[in-house]
């Protein structure tokens, strides 16, 4: 059985990248999808305006994960070493276009093994609905 890929692209555009750090934007069309995709790298997300979205891991048979920003959301991923994270894809709630934007940490190795929560400023959240119970 041959296992599938997926892109390493975490955004629909590449805006920038040197030798330290890659940074991409991902505009999500009103109600629209980004398809499935993996982060193979520590990384920081920042939402300059509010956004709603959830994400479906893959083999999850429901888009479990919920993440409601605010302007100025920040979250930092760690990917850890052993990664790349599990693909995922991500669809809007919103009602209008968003971008976010994916600053991927690529001039060194993940001081961690494994992957780690996200850590974030108090101006949003995600809830994974598989734990409501």
């Amino acid at each position: 059985m041959t296992q599938a890929t997926f892109p390493p692209t975490p955004g629909d555009r590449l805006i920038f990248e040197n030798d330290r750090v890659r940074v991409w934007s991902m505009t999500i069309p009103a109600n629209g999808i980004f398809d499935y995709h993996q982060h193979f790298h520590d990384h920081v997300i920042l939402w300059p305006e509010a956004g709603h979205v959830q994400g479906q891991e893959l083999g999850d048979d429901d888009w479990s994960l919920e993440q409601v920003a605010q302007p100025g959301y920040v979250a930092f991923k760690t990917v850890g070493s052993s990664g790349p994270l599990v693909p995922h894809r991500v669809r809007s709630l919103d009602d209008h276009p968003t971008t976010h934007y994916i600053v991927e940490l690529i001039s060194e190795k993940s001081p961690s093994e494994t992957d780690l929560p996200t850590v974030s400023n108090d101006l949003g959240n995600v809830t994974d609905l598989r734990n409501r119970y």
